[in-house]
């Protein structure tokens, strides 16, 4: 049961004073992103946000430098996804690069371990005798973990950006845009760009004391790091505000033109993507799913380490690794996902009729830990409605992974049932559309049933409507290959920051199944004009590809490189007959 969606096309202002040398189409694209002035098309880095505004940057830099002058160990704790790796990897280079002699990191695997600065991790970080920890993407949960590293005598310095709960813990400084009135202008930054601006703080702090010239070594350029503040970016699906646009427009444009980490060159190379034409998009869906299968499957300091070596033939062994690790991913995704849709299904079939409930919660015992994310992400899109997925974790446990629907602020709803349910949850944290969760297997029906109350409490039934947005028609002129380079390289796009996705009737002039499940088209507008190449990724068994001769399409222009040949095609995203 799938929701029929409403096509609803973008309202877009006047996008007059953008350059006259930018297409009107893409004028008129952002404009409907409230970009109707050259300035907000800007991404030097001359014009980000000052990282003084930052709460806590101060305390922090002055702790990482006191502990770098005593010449004592400094340890990152990381996250195992995208953004903790890429956060754990830039923490790493930038110390190194100011003179940190020592330096190391851990990030916990997921099985084993869990999420964040726990007090397992604390033990076994002691190991090592660490003067002081570092979390990247992680910590503002870790009230328990923080109280046992400070027990053992370790300062801890929490660099994150998930929403803080009621309790903090006691670190000797929190780094985090999202803490109650800090003043810092961008909310939306991701883990890496959090450790990205403390480094940078660290950077002046040390210029200010001599440190470099006393030491002998040349001040780092930090901005040779920003290939993977952007991909750490782009891959945690925050929102590309304009303070984020600079920091992935800046990482884009390195990468472009050969200047990236060995390992952000050979992961795309593992992916079958071009250096010099890389994307917001590829570093979301090619570069950022490789180096989570890292985390999902096996251990993310696999792929940390592919982004912390100078060798590229060792960076090319590893990404061969990690993709080999994310076909063994989509692998198991595939199966839980149709579980998943057939169970709902199933149930809803024999219970709600047409009916969808507000939110869906779902487990099976033979899922896996690292894919719930996913298996709650695509029944998310399918059915329009948030989602969580459990899988076990041992000891009579399970851990959830969340994601929601414009609408519904997911880490709130989790929050407001843990309170009026003291006793469901054993832990949980993250932002308005992802969150992580534990509980004890015996919660599993309870908790349930108290989230789709609590959601469907809270969300209105207007949020309940599936819309696709679109920024309307294209005329028969405006399918060119021109507009399509255009729109690629004009600013990055992603989280509320929508890539451009134009609708339009078509008749379908020639169809075939390619790669197995997608469908290949060749389309002639109803607008006319000549003929357009299509592709819509996994829809050959849709009814209104092998049945329908017209169809109503929503589409991203793209540039298809075959051979060094590029050539415009669409790619559709949804479809129907008409």
């Amino acid at each position: 049961m799938i929701q029929t969606p409403r096509i609803v096309a973008r309202k877009y202002g006047d996008g007059s004073a953008l350059p006259d040398d930018l297409h009107a189409v893409t004028r008129r694209v952002l404009a409907a992103r409230g970009v109707t002035d050259a300035r907000l098309l800007e991404t030097s880095l001359e014009g980000m946000i000052q990282a003084d505004t930052l709460g806590g940057i101060d305390t922090a830099a002055k702790l990482i430098h006191s502990v770098m002058a005593a010449d004592e160990l400094i340890m990152i704790i990381g996250d195992f996804d995208a953004d903790g790796a890429t956060s754990t990897a830039v923490a790493m280079r930038a110390l190194k690069a100011m003179g940190a002699s020592k330096c190391t990191y851990l990030v916990p695997n997921r099985f084993e371990y869990g999420y964040g600065l726990t007090p397992e991790i604390v033990e076994l970080a002691k190991s090592e005798n660490p003067a002081l920890i570092i979390t990247v993407d992680n910590g503002m949960s870790s009230v328990a973990g923080v109280e046992r590293a400070k027990q053992s005598g370790i300062q801890v310095v929490i660099t994150d950006h998930h929403l803080p709960g009621r309790v903090f813990p006691a670190a000797d400084a929190i780094v985090n845009p999202n803490l109650p009135g800090d003043a810092f202008a961008s909310k939306a930054l991701a883990g890496v760009g959090v450790i990205f601006y403390v480094m940078s703080a660290l950077r002046a702090r040390l210029r200010c004391a001599g440190w470099f010239d006393r030491h002998g070594i040349a001040e780092p350029k930090l901005a040779k790091l920003l290939d993977l503040v952007a991909l750490g970016t782009v891959a945690d699906v925050v929102a590309l505000d304009h303070n984020n646009r600079r920091l992935v427009a800046q990482g884009l444009a390195r990468i472009r033109v050969g200047r990236c980490q060995p390992g952000i060159a050979a992961l795309i190379d593992a992916s079958g993507r071009t250096r010099s034409r890389i994307t917001a998009s590829d570093l979301a869906f090619a570069l950022g799913p490789r180096l989570n299968a890292a985390g999902r499957m096996a251990d993310m300091s696999v792929g940390i380490e592919c982004l912390l070596s100078d060798d590229p033939d060792r960076c090319a062994a590893i990404a061969d690794d990690l993709d080999r690790l994310n076909r063994e991913r989509r692998e198991v995704e595939d199966t839980m996902r149709d579980q998943a849709f057939t169970e709902i299904e199933k149930n809803l079939l024999a219970g709600v009729g047409t009916s969808l409930p507000a939110a869906f919660c779902v487990f099976q015992e033979d899922w896996h830990q690292g894919v719930v994310g996913i298996v709650a992400s695509r029944i998310k899109d399918r059915f329009h409605r948030p989602a969580i997925a459990f899988a076990p974790a041992g000891e009579g446990a399970l851990k959830g992974s969340a994601r929601s629907i414009p609408g519904l602020h997911i880490r709130d709803t989790l929050d407001a049932v843990a309170t009026a349910n003291p006793d469901l949850l054993s832990c949980f944290g993250g932002h308005a559309m992802a969150a992580g969760l534990s509980l004890e297997r015996a919660a599993f029906e309870p908790f349930k049933n108290a989230f789709v109350n609590e959601a469907e409490s809270r969300l209105e039934a207007d949020v309940l409507d599936r819309v696709i947005a679109t920024d309307g028609e294209l005329e028969s002129g405006e399918f060119s290959l021109a507009l399509a380079r255009e729109l690629a390289r004009v600013t990055p796009w992603g989280q509320g920051f929508p890539e451009p996705r134009f609708d339009g009737e078509f008749r379908i002039d020639d169809r075939r199944v390619v790669g197995g499940s997608h469908a290949r088209l060749v389309l002639s507008p109803a607008a006319g004009g000549e003929t357009i190449a299509a592709i819509a990724f996994g829809a050959a068994g849709e009814p209104w590809f092998s049945e329908g001769d017209s169809i109503r399409a929503v589409y991203k222009l793209d540039v298809n490189d075959y051979r060094g040949l590029e050539t415009l095609q669409l790619v559709i995203d949804y479809a129907e007959r008409i």
